[in-house]
């Protein structure tokens, strides 16, 4: 089985895959979503994980592979060790190096976040291209991938969550709110009024850069969310045609799938090789 670790600020989702005899990807077994804590080790994260597994019915020693996409640089040396530890595998994290089929025309790739990849992967291998991906998380990231299945760069913009917390923050008398759809567009209290102003107001930031990007790449550009809050505001976008929880999950498999089977022709042709 492979396991599948998308590794966030604020949540860590994991994924567990069959494998079908070739080791590549089949279905999915299931999805559990857990915080993202900085200070755990590597063996609270192995009694967790282990203990998702065992709900499953699923022995530690059924994983056969593990793929990590992480932008928490403080835990990946802990992820490394619990894979090594709990399952006696060296885990494929996204980073540069690894075999994504993604070419990425940024002026810093190594800069790209793997989450970003992964999507990217997923979105083209889903959708074709142009393709737009906003993924709500704790940033909002704008991700842009062009018709030759080519990552040409994007935006990032402050969170939903992140907003709402600044102006908890630095405003004495504001108090924290809860992230909604609000029942009306004029409030009539201060709570309406945040509601307000963060909901339709990170509508507005969203469509208004989407709409600058599609007049950029023409007409029959797919706009495509995903992530967390994606469900509360791609609904009330102009621009977002499709809801994709699955995405950076789908992109993590098949990145999966292309580094096991240049692993495989690499090999095959070692073998070849040595019996001519």
């Amino acid at each position: 089985m492979l396991l599948v670790l998308n590794v966030n600020n604020t949540n860590t989702v994991i994924a567990l895959y069959t494998l079908k005899s070739d080791g590549l990807t089949d279905k999915l077994r299931a999805t559990w979503r857990i915080s993202t804590r900085h200070g755990q080790t590597a063996d609270e994260y192995g009694i967790l994980v282990r203990s998702l597994l065992h709900s499953e019915g699923v022995e530690s020693s059924r994983i056969q592979s593990v793929v990590i996409a992480s932008v928490v640089p403080p835990v990946d040396w802990v992820l490394r060790q619990f894979c090594e530890r709990y399952f006696h595998q060296k885990p494929l994290f996204i980073e540069p190096g690894v075999k994504t089929g993604l070419p990425i025309l940024t002026d810093n790739p190594s800069e790209v976040g793997a989450d970003r990849v992964a999507n990217c992967v997923g979105a083209f291998a889903k959708y074709g291209g142009p393709t737009i991906v906003v993924d709500f998380g704790t940033a909002t990231n704008f991700d842009v991938v062009s018709h030759k299945g080519e990552f040409l760069g994007g935006a990032i913009a402050p969170g939903l969550n992140i907003s709402a917390e600044a102006l908890f923050a630095r405003a004495a008398r504001l108090p924290r709110v809860e992230i909604k759809r609000p029942a009306k567009i004029i409030g009539t209290n201060t709570v309406d009024n945040l509601q307000i102003g963060l909901f339709y107001g990170h509508i507005g930031l969203v469509d208004f850069i989407l709409g600058r990007m599609i007049a950029k790449l023409g007409e029959g550009t797919k706009c495509i969310a995903t992530g967390g809050l994606a469900h509360l505001i791609a609904s009330e976008s102009k621009y977002i045609s499709e809801i994709d929880d699955m995405l950076t999950l789908d992109g993590l498999r098949i990145i999966h799938d292309r580094n096991r089977s240049a692993k495989s022709h690499a090999h095959a042709d070692e073998t070849n090789r040595a019996s001519s």
